[in-house]
């Protein structure tokens, strides 16, 4: 059965997404792989289904594209509104892996939309070591802050840790510049980031739920409530806005501390671009 495969990124992480809310959309793991695969398929680092929600507009399906079910991306979930809205969905409450997820489109064009998608909250942050925490933003995260961002071995190290026997199940691994030097930081950001993500097994351009964990990381480590301006005492009722430089774009986090490891109202929001649709024979 021929099927209609649209291709979006957000801040250059790639997706492949089916409009399944009739159902009728079955892959198995080898398929999705092969269609992610980058030489012998469309190429991606995921897949998406969109599909029908008993009691909200639609609900996100996540696929690495190593071909296994994931846990959440937050620039999957950012292109999947964009999507919905493509498709004519105009509410963006949405049902995912780890919850119900929230989304506002800022600017809206077949091409390019401005995507603010609502996250879980984060309520337990664990540290690592003295420069590295362990967060869950819908997916697990180890956020290691380094220096000379530009030049690290982002791939062995991100191999490394992934597959470390401290996390048996796997950890998407985020190396972060910010708040020990800024040589590989923009002006128009407060802390730039690399990930290697598991399930893709390699660095990606961006990863939304990696941004996020990093942005709460760095915010802990550091606690400023204008990151523009300086450290401050933080309040409980502070909401603060973390600017990070992916590879590609600048992504925006904002989100309020409760304290402790309370944060709450937390948003990522940056660009989702269609970039092409083809027909998929599956």
């Amino acid at each position: 059965m021929i099927h209609k495969a649209y291709k979006y990124q957000g801040a250059g992480n790639d997706f492949l997404i089916f409009d399944n809310r009739k159902g009728d959309i079955s892959l198995t793991k080898k398929m999705i792989n092969n269609l992610c695969d980058r030489r012998f398929g469309i190429g991606a680092d995921g897949l998406m289904l969109l599909e029908k929600s008993e009691k909200l507009s639609f609900t996100m399906r996540y696929f690495n594209s190593d071909g296994g079910e994931g846990t959440m991306c937050g620039n999957g979930g950012r292109c999947l509104v964009a999507f919905a809205a493509r498709m004519g969905i105009t509410n963006f409450n949405f049902e995912a892996v780890d919850g119900i997820h929230n989304a506002l489109i800022h600017k809206y064009s077949d091409i390019e939309s401005i995507v603010e998608l609502g996250m879980i909250d984060v309520t337990n942050i664990r540290e690592y070591s003295p420069k590295s925490l362990i967060i869950n933003t819908g997916s697990p995260h180890l956020v290691i802050f380094v220096e000379k961002l530009k030049d690290y071995d982002v791939l062995g190290q991100g191999k490394l840790w992934r597959n470390h026997p401290h996390f048996p199940e796997g950890i998407n691994v985020n190396f972060v510049q910010g708040g020990w030097g800024r040589s590989s930081i923009s002006d128009d950001a407060d802390i730039a980031v690399r990930t290697y993500e598991r399930g893709v097994e390699d660095e990606t351009y961006a990863c939304g739920t990696g941004v996020t964990a990093s942005a709460i990381a760095f915010h802990k480590l550091f606690k400023k409530t204008s990151f523009n301006t300086g450290y401050a005492a933080v309040s409980s009722s502070a909401e603060s806005i973390v600017r990070v430089q992916t590879l590609k774009d600048i992504l925006q986090v904002k989100f309020t501390f409760k304290g402790d490891d309370n944060y709450t109202g937390i948003k990522l929001t940056g660009p989702a671009t269609y970039v092409f649709s083809c027909e998929v024979q599956i």
